[in-house]
């Protein structure tokens, strides 16, 4: 594979020719051959999409010519477009507060900038990734930022499902209302109920979850961006917060505001704790409920037999004809690790020291595998 040489201020490496990163993701590469998983694609929208308001703003204040402001635009706006999204190739697990994937997005979008202009990869003649992709801005602002962003961006979706799934099962309390079954407590005999209050309960219970959930995600729409290196704002222009977050905001469609102590934005993971724990519970919910339902099919002939749901797969390798709730089983899989990645969000949130938390990156890892699990496993419980 043929290469170029690139230099940091550790000295010279090799860089594969044709990449789009640099010097700095290169060592990261190298340093963390750690689990294989790559930023979510949420994550890497979030961070792209403050690179372009950052060079919007900073063009508003006279500090990037036109000529550069278009240049990162456009780099932007290619990768907002699904180009390039294999360059981004850190490790999830790596150190730092994130500066390795940081550099990684900077470093992508000088180099594509530069080519925009006519220039070459690697020489940054044009573009450099600290001094115009990352004007104003720092690791220690813009990670837990776009962190904030991809959480909004893979809850709304997680929310949605969840809304789903509780009306799908509303519509079978409607439709069963009337036949009558044993209610249990302790798994004994109880009084009777309908099927219809038994599922009624189901949705509200998942409807309660999506409700806290939503509650959860109003704390992320206050960005610290702008606070630069250790919140006070160090390089940045007095109206470079406000004029990032009105970008943010209207093309997220969320009430994104600056975050009221640039400080407390940048020490506390509070907000990512709040949403892993809604996440949490609502992996609690329709896992318990993905309980009832595996003892309620369970039979046919030795079980209770009270429900009956969609063959999707042969359930043995030895015993022709057996059918498994496959899909019940599959979903208490997934919210069990949920349940774990909150366990992780909490340790990962309670180790930050002084003006920042340098655990960012596993926090950030554990919310966006839990929101997007959590989606597709509602989703294809409601769907099979």
């Amino acid at each position: 594979m043929s290469s170029r040489r690139e230099r940091d201020t550790l000295g010279e490496i090799e860089v594969p020719a044709t990449a789009l990163w640099g010097a700095q993701t290169q060592r990261a590469i190298e340093n963390y051959p750690i689990s294989g998983y790559r930023a979510f694609p949420a994550f890497i929208r979030g961070f792209v999409r403050i690179k372009r308001a950052a060079a919007l703003a900073n063009a508003e204040a006279g500090r990037v010519d036109e000529r550069r402001k278009e240049a990162i635009v456009a780099a932007c706006d290619e990768i907002l477009a699904g180009k390039h999204m294999d360059q981004f190739v850190v490790d999830v697990f790596h150190s730092g507060a994130g500066v390795s994937f940081h550099m990684n997005v900077n470093e992508v979008l000088a180099n594509r900038a530069n080519q925009i202009l006519g220039g070459g990869l690697g020489t940054y003649e044009h573009v450099n990734p600290n001094d115009h992709v990352n004007m104003a801005q720092s690791t220690n602002d813009t990670t837990p930022t776009a962190m904030r962003l991809a959480a909004l961006e893979l809850t709304k979706t997680l929310c949605a499902e969840l809304d789903t799934l509780a009306d799908a099962i509303g519509e079978k309390a409607t439709r069963y209302a009337d036949q009558v079954k044993p209610g249990r407590t302790h798994l004994q005999d109880a009084v009777p109920i309908t099927f219809g209050q038994e599922f009624s309960g189901w949705a509200e219970r998942v409807r309660g979850a999506a409700a806290r959930l939503r509650a959860g995600r109003a704390e992320l729409c206050e960005l610290g961006i702008g606070g630069t290196a250790a919140g006070t704002g160090l390089n940045a222009d007095p109206q470079f917060s406000e004029r990032v977050c009105a970008y943010l905001a209207e093309w997220y469609g969320e009430p994104i505001k600056p975050a009221k102590n640039l400080f407390a934005a940048m020490q506390s993971m509070a907000p990512f704790v709040r949403i892993s724990s809604g996440m949490r519970t609502a992996a609690i919910e329709v896992s318990s409920i993905c309980n009832d339902i595996r003892l309620l099919v369970s039979g046919p002939r030795t079980g209770f037999g009270e429900l009956r749901i969609p063959a999707v797969q042969p359930g043995s390798s030895i015993m022709p004809g057996k059918v498994n709730p496959a899909i019940p089983e599959m979903v208490n899989q997934v919210c069990f690790q949920v349940i774990g990645n909150d366990t992780a969000v909490a340790h990962g949130a309670q180790a930050g020291q002084l003006e920042l938390n340098v655990m960012m990156p596993g926090i950030n890892f554990a919310n966006c595998f839990s929101a997007t699990i959590l989606t597709n496993a509602v989703r294809v419980l409601r769907e099979k």
